[in-house]
Protein backbone atom coordinates (compact mmCIF):
# COMPACT_ATOMS: atom_id res chain seq x y z
CA UNK A 1 0.00 0.00 0.00
CA UNK A 2 1.46 3.64 -0.92
CA UNK A 3 0.05 7.28 -0.25
CA UNK A 4 1.18 10.42 -1.68
CA UNK A 5 1.61 13.86 -0.10
CA UNK A 6 2.08 17.31 -1.86
CA UNK A 7 5.73 19.18 -1.29
CA UNK A 8 5.37 22.48 -3.55
CA UNK A 9 5.43 20.75 -6.64
CA UNK A 10 6.34 17.48 -5.98
CA UNK A 11 4.46 14.52 -4.87
CA UNK A 12 6.36 11.76 -2.79
CA UNK A 13 4.68 8.42 -2.36
CA UNK A 14 5.07 6.71 0.84
CA UNK A 15 5.30 2.62 0.51
CA UNK A 16 4.25 0.81 3.46
CA UNK A 17 6.66 -2.02 3.34
CA UNK A 18 4.99 -5.67 3.12
CA UNK A 19 6.60 -8.39 5.31
CA UNK A 20 8.70 -10.52 2.67
CA UNK A 21 9.13 -13.80 5.55
CA UNK A 22 12.76 -14.06 4.64
CA UNK A 23 14.25 -13.84 8.12
CA UNK A 24 17.92 -13.23 7.34
CA UNK A 25 17.62 -9.94 6.56
CA UNK A 26 14.58 -7.23 7.29
CA UNK A 27 12.00 -6.01 5.39
CA UNK A 28 13.45 -2.66 4.59
CA UNK A 29 16.60 -3.55 3.65
CA UNK A 30 16.06 -5.98 1.15
CA UNK A 31 13.38 -3.63 -0.03
CA UNK A 32 16.24 -0.42 -0.60
CA UNK A 33 18.67 -2.73 -1.83
CA UNK A 34 16.07 -4.06 -4.30
CA UNK A 35 15.38 -0.67 -5.20
CA UNK A 36 18.90 0.60 -5.70
CA UNK A 37 19.57 -2.30 -7.83
CA UNK A 38 16.39 -1.19 -10.38
CA UNK A 39 17.52 2.15 -10.29
CA UNK A 40 21.25 1.49 -11.65
CA UNK A 41 18.88 -1.03 -14.56
CA UNK A 42 20.83 0.23 -18.45
CA UNK A 43 17.52 1.88 -20.14
CA UNK A 44 19.67 4.17 -22.16
CA UNK A 45 21.71 3.45 -25.39
CA UNK A 46 23.28 5.96 -27.50
CA UNK A 47 26.06 6.00 -30.24
CA UNK A 48 28.59 6.18 -27.54
CA UNK A 49 27.90 3.04 -26.09
CA UNK A 50 26.73 1.15 -28.79
CA UNK A 51 30.24 1.97 -30.52
CA UNK A 52 32.28 1.83 -26.99
CA UNK A 53 33.76 -1.42 -28.07
CA UNK A 54 33.88 -0.82 -32.13
CA UNK A 55 30.92 -2.52 -33.75
CA UNK A 56 32.00 -4.96 -36.35
CA UNK A 57 29.88 -4.14 -39.75
CA UNK A 58 30.81 -7.39 -41.62
CA UNK A 59 29.46 -9.31 -38.45
CA UNK A 60 26.21 -6.99 -38.36
CA UNK A 61 26.06 -7.50 -42.30
CA UNK A 62 26.12 -11.21 -42.47
CA UNK A 63 23.63 -11.13 -39.21
CA UNK A 64 21.21 -8.96 -41.50
CA UNK A 65 21.33 -11.54 -45.01
CA UNK A 66 21.90 -14.64 -42.86
CA UNK A 67 18.79 -14.23 -40.69
CA UNK A 68 16.38 -12.06 -43.27
CA UNK A 69 16.68 -8.57 -41.55
CA UNK A 70 16.69 -5.18 -42.22
CA UNK A 71 20.18 -3.36 -41.00
CA UNK A 72 17.88 -1.92 -38.79
CA UNK A 73 16.46 -4.83 -37.35
CA UNK A 74 19.95 -6.04 -36.70
CA UNK A 75 20.99 -3.21 -35.00
CA UNK A 76 18.24 -2.76 -32.15
CA UNK A 77 18.67 -5.99 -31.93
CA UNK A 78 22.35 -5.64 -31.02
CA UNK A 79 21.27 -2.22 -28.78
CA UNK A 80 19.13 -5.06 -26.97
CA UNK A 81 21.90 -7.30 -26.37
CA UNK A 82 24.07 -4.70 -24.59
CA UNK A 83 21.38 -3.44 -22.51
CA UNK A 84 20.92 -6.89 -21.40
CA UNK A 85 24.66 -7.74 -21.11
CA UNK A 86 25.32 -4.52 -18.68
CA UNK A 87 22.11 -5.40 -16.64
CA UNK A 88 23.10 -9.29 -16.76
CA UNK A 89 26.63 -7.53 -15.08
CA UNK A 90 24.69 -5.53 -12.72
CA UNK A 91 22.97 -8.68 -11.79
CA UNK A 92 26.05 -10.51 -11.27
CA UNK A 93 26.95 -8.18 -8.20
CA UNK A 94 23.19 -8.28 -6.86
CA UNK A 95 23.92 -11.94 -5.15
CA UNK A 96 27.57 -10.90 -3.90
CA UNK A 97 26.56 -7.24 -2.40
CA UNK A 98 23.39 -8.75 -0.97
CA UNK A 99 25.89 -9.48 1.89
CA UNK A 100 26.52 -6.05 2.91
CA UNK A 101 23.22 -6.06 4.23
CA UNK A 102 22.68 -9.38 6.26
CA UNK A 103 24.51 -8.42 9.30
CA UNK A 104 25.85 -11.43 11.01
CA UNK A 105 29.59 -10.91 10.49
CA UNK A 106 28.98 -10.87 7.24
CA UNK A 107 30.87 -8.37 4.57
CA UNK A 108 32.07 -7.67 1.12
CA UNK A 109 35.59 -6.91 1.20
CA UNK A 110 36.56 -3.96 -1.48
CA UNK A 111 39.67 -6.84 -2.15
CA UNK A 112 40.34 -10.22 -2.36
CA UNK A 113 37.43 -12.72 -1.66
CA UNK A 114 34.05 -11.70 -2.10
CA UNK A 115 32.25 -12.00 0.44
CA UNK A 116 33.36 -12.86 3.95
CA UNK A 117 32.35 -13.97 7.56
CA UNK A 118 35.60 -13.63 9.57
CA UNK A 119 33.73 -14.46 12.58
CA UNK A 120 32.91 -17.96 10.98
CA UNK A 121 36.23 -18.00 9.30
CA UNK A 122 34.43 -18.17 5.56
CA UNK A 123 36.14 -17.07 2.29
CA UNK A 124 33.89 -16.76 -0.64
CA UNK A 125 34.24 -16.82 -3.94
CA UNK A 126 31.20 -16.05 -5.85
CA UNK A 127 30.44 -16.70 -9.61
CA UNK A 128 27.33 -16.33 -11.42
CA UNK A 129 27.48 -19.39 -13.73
CA UNK A 130 29.16 -22.77 -13.78
CA UNK A 131 30.48 -22.06 -16.64
CA UNK A 132 31.95 -18.70 -16.73
CA UNK A 133 35.53 -19.71 -15.45
CA UNK A 134 37.97 -21.52 -17.65
CA UNK A 135 40.61 -23.28 -16.73
CA UNK A 136 43.32 -21.24 -16.17
CA UNK A 137 40.78 -18.83 -13.97
CA UNK A 138 39.73 -21.87 -11.96
CA UNK A 139 43.09 -22.45 -11.32
CA UNK A 140 44.14 -19.33 -9.56
CA UNK A 141 40.89 -19.20 -7.60
CA UNK A 142 42.08 -22.56 -6.48
CA UNK A 143 45.82 -21.69 -5.47
CA UNK A 144 44.46 -18.00 -3.82
CA UNK A 145 42.14 -20.48 -1.90
CA UNK A 146 44.65 -23.02 -0.97
CA UNK A 147 47.40 -20.42 0.24
CA UNK A 148 44.49 -19.13 2.45
CA UNK A 149 43.75 -22.55 4.33
CA UNK A 150 47.08 -22.87 4.43
CA UNK A 151 48.25 -20.18 6.25
CA UNK A 152 44.80 -19.92 8.38
CA UNK A 153 44.27 -23.15 10.23
CA UNK A 154 40.34 -22.35 11.05
CA UNK A 155 39.96 -20.75 7.52
CA UNK A 156 36.95 -22.43 4.72
CA UNK A 157 36.94 -21.40 1.31
CA UNK A 158 34.12 -21.92 -0.55
CA UNK A 159 33.34 -21.28 -4.90
CA UNK A 160 29.68 -20.51 -4.81
CA UNK A 161 27.73 -20.83 -8.26
CA UNK A 162 24.46 -19.35 -8.28
CA UNK A 163 23.55 -21.52 -11.56
CA UNK A 164 24.96 -24.59 -11.19
CA UNK A 165 24.65 -28.25 -12.97
CA UNK A 166 22.84 -29.67 -9.33
CA UNK A 167 22.32 -28.34 -5.78
CA UNK A 168 25.59 -29.33 -3.98
CA UNK A 169 28.22 -28.83 -1.25
CA UNK A 170 31.22 -30.61 -2.09
CA UNK A 171 35.16 -30.62 -1.96
CA UNK A 172 36.40 -28.71 -4.96
CA UNK A 173 39.82 -30.26 -6.59
CA UNK A 174 42.29 -28.60 -8.42
CA UNK A 175 44.51 -28.86 -10.82
CA UNK A 176 48.11 -27.17 -11.33
CA UNK A 177 50.94 -28.38 -13.79
CA UNK A 178 49.27 -31.75 -13.77
CA UNK A 179 48.61 -32.33 -10.54
CA UNK A 180 45.31 -32.72 -9.03
CA UNK A 181 45.16 -30.83 -5.58
CA UNK A 182 42.18 -31.52 -2.85
CA UNK A 183 42.28 -30.00 0.95
CA UNK A 184 39.31 -30.73 3.17
CA UNK A 185 38.83 -27.32 3.78
CA UNK A 186 37.99 -25.74 0.09
CA UNK A 187 34.74 -26.37 -1.05
CA UNK A 188 32.46 -25.76 -4.15
CA UNK A 189 28.56 -25.04 -3.66
CA UNK A 190 25.50 -24.37 -5.11
CA UNK A 191 23.90 -20.70 -3.58
CA UNK A 192 20.80 -22.66 -2.43
CA UNK A 193 23.43 -25.07 -0.05
CA UNK A 194 25.39 -21.67 0.74
CA UNK A 195 22.33 -19.77 1.67
CA UNK A 196 21.40 -22.73 3.80
CA UNK A 197 25.09 -22.40 5.58
CA UNK A 198 24.73 -18.49 5.81
CA UNK A 199 21.63 -18.41 7.47
CA UNK A 200 20.92 -21.73 8.84
CA UNK A 201 18.01 -22.01 6.80
CA UNK A 202 17.39 -24.66 4.63
CA UNK A 203 15.23 -22.80 2.57
CA UNK A 204 16.79 -19.30 2.46
CA UNK A 205 17.12 -19.09 -1.03
CA UNK A 206 14.01 -20.56 -2.27
CA UNK A 207 12.42 -18.05 0.17
CA UNK A 208 14.56 -15.10 -1.52
CA UNK A 209 13.22 -16.10 -4.90
CA UNK A 210 9.61 -16.37 -4.10
CA UNK A 211 9.66 -13.07 -2.28
CA UNK A 212 11.84 -11.13 -4.96
CA UNK A 213 8.72 -10.79 -7.53
CA UNK A 214 7.07 -9.52 -4.18
CA UNK A 215 9.37 -6.88 -3.51
CA UNK A 216 10.16 -5.67 -7.23
CA UNK A 217 5.92 -4.76 -7.58
CA UNK A 218 6.30 -2.56 -4.80
CA UNK A 219 9.91 -0.79 -5.56
CA UNK A 220 7.89 -0.39 -9.38
CA UNK A 221 5.03 1.29 -7.72
CA UNK A 222 7.32 3.72 -6.11
CA UNK A 223 9.89 4.28 -8.58
CA UNK A 224 8.07 3.22 -11.85
CA UNK A 225 8.69 1.25 -14.75
CA UNK A 226 12.14 2.37 -17.16
CA UNK A 227 11.57 2.43 -21.02
CA UNK A 228 14.50 1.93 -22.83
CA UNK A 229 15.46 4.84 -24.79
CA UNK A 230 17.91 4.02 -28.02
CA UNK A 231 19.08 7.17 -29.98
CA UNK A 232 21.67 4.90 -31.88
CA UNK A 233 19.58 4.36 -35.21
CA UNK A 234 19.05 8.46 -35.25
CA UNK A 235 22.67 9.47 -34.64
CA UNK A 236 23.28 6.60 -37.28
CA UNK A 237 21.50 8.64 -40.06
CA UNK A 238 23.04 11.58 -39.26
CA UNK A 239 26.40 10.06 -40.72
CA UNK A 240 24.99 8.89 -43.44
CA UNK A 241 21.08 8.17 -44.93
CA UNK A 242 22.48 4.34 -45.24
CA UNK A 243 22.90 2.56 -42.26
CA UNK A 244 25.23 0.26 -43.97
CA UNK A 245 27.66 3.11 -44.87
CA UNK A 246 26.96 4.53 -41.43
CA UNK A 247 28.38 0.67 -39.57
CA UNK A 248 31.46 0.82 -42.14
CA UNK A 249 32.20 4.47 -41.82
CA UNK A 250 32.64 4.13 -37.77
CA UNK A 251 34.85 1.16 -38.42
CA UNK A 252 36.67 1.73 -40.68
Amino acid sequence: KSSTFADGNKKHRIMAIRDYNLGFVSNEAIYNYVKETVVQYSTFIDLKKFNSNIIDPIKLTFDAKVYGKTIEQVVDDECVRQIDKANSNLLGYFHQNIFKIVGNGWSVPEKGFDVVNENRNLYVEMKSKHNTMNASAARDIYLVMLHKVSNDPNAICMLVEVIAKKSQHINWEGTFKGQILHHDRIFRISIDKFYEIAFNDKYAFMKLCKALPLILDDVIEEVGCGAIENTVQQELNQLSINTFKSLYLLAF
